[in-house]
């Protein structure tokens, strides 16, 4: 029996990380009467990808609802919708512009249960996508994910794999607090095979160990965790075991994962696709480091993030300013050799 299952679980096609948000989509839309989409761009492959394709047309587009560019509008009206009993998710196809909406995302979704003494549920979902690269420049190229996370009353998720793309959406449009779901273009090649959706509870989202070390635990979340992944496959042939983390929720951010993890490799390195200043590297660091004793640590540690200046326009400043696997490894490999 068990193997008649796995063999059936093989034949299933593999899907892409657009894909599988569109699956979460359509599972939530399917099931759930009062979630419904809204945004700019959600019936345009050029805004969003694969992520959306034909949900308008599956669901109807009084459920799938298309908008005037007025970022601040849009989200407003889902905040109020969700106050109204309804599930809303917001497309906002670059986290860049968000910022538009930040008083309805900061100052009323984040704040209501709080102010009503819990008698508001501000069940929204503000999905902002993260697209840079291809010269587009400072304004289109932007993370963000540390500004929402500064704020309490915000859950914040980052997937990085193909089921957290779908699962965690649905956990997202599921949870009655307000939350920000912030998925990468960057991975949306990424393919893995899943079974059937079902309903996800966000509180059951913990960081997960995607790979097994014992010399340097490197801590990450969305499109860093691929980063580290690929790095801890190029420091592996130098015989350099690095454990990987996928934070997944950094809003409240779960560190024992981390913890346990540098307790048994006694370094750390926190890689993030923002800034260092008051990032979310910082975050992970601190977190760790209030935790453990100073004989711990085998050496100091590390952040490994995009240089603070806004992004280039140029191509070749561009092969510069991001972070890659192989500037990962070079510097796990000094972190090492200066402990040693």
């Amino acid at each position: 029996m068990q193997a008649n299952k796995a063999s059936a679980i093989q034949t299933q096609a593999a899907i892409n990380y657009g894909q599988a948000i569109r699956e979460g989509y359509a599972y939530l839309l399917a099931n759930y009467p009062e979630v419904f989409v809204i945004g700019q761009g959600v019936w345009s492959p050029w805004y969003a990808g694969n992520s959306m394709l034909e949900l308008d047309k599956e669901f109807g587009k009084e459920r799938v609802i298309d908008t005037p560019v007025s970022e601040a509008a849009t989200t407003g009206a889902a905040v109020g919708a969700s106050l109204c009993g309804y599930r809303p998710i917001v497309l906002h196809p670059r986290v860049d512009f968000m910022i538009l909406a930040m008083d309805s995302i900061v100052n009323q979704a984040a704040k209501w249960s709080h102010m009503l003494g819990g008698q508001a549920h501000p069940a929204a979902t503000f999905r902002a996508v993260v697209n840079r690269g291809g010269q587009q420049g400072a304004q289109h190229s932007q993370a963000l994910h540390s500004w929402f996370a500064h704020i309490p009353g915000l859950r914040v998720l980052m997937p990085a794999t193909v089921a957290d793309a779908r699962d965690m959406l649905i956990a997202a449009a599921l949870s009655n607090d307000p939350v920000v779901y912030i998925d990468d273009r960057w991975l949306y090649d990424k393919t893995e095979i899943l079974p059937p959706a079902k309903p996800v509870d966000i509180r059951d989202i913990k960081p997960q160990i995607l790979r097994s070390g014992k010399d340097v635990t490197l801590v990450s979340c969305s499109y860093s965790t691929q980063l580290a992944l690929e790095a801890a496959e190029l420091l592996s042939l130098e015989n350099i075991s690095a454990e990987v983390i996928d934070l997944r929720v950094i809003a409240p951010v779960d560190h024992s994962v981390t913890i346990d993890s540098v307790r048994k490799t006694g370094r750390l390195a926190a890689i993030d696709g923002g800034w260092s200043t008051c990032g979310l590297g910082a975050e992970i660091i601190a977190g760790a480091s209030e935790a453990l004793p100073v004989s711990a640590w085998k050496s100091s540690p590390l952040r490994i993030t995009l240089p603070d200046a806004p992004a280039p326009t140029s191509g070749a400043l561009e092969d510069i300013y991001y972070i890659t696997p192989k500037r990962i490894a070079d510097k796990i490999r000094t972190m090492l050799t200066a402990g040693s």
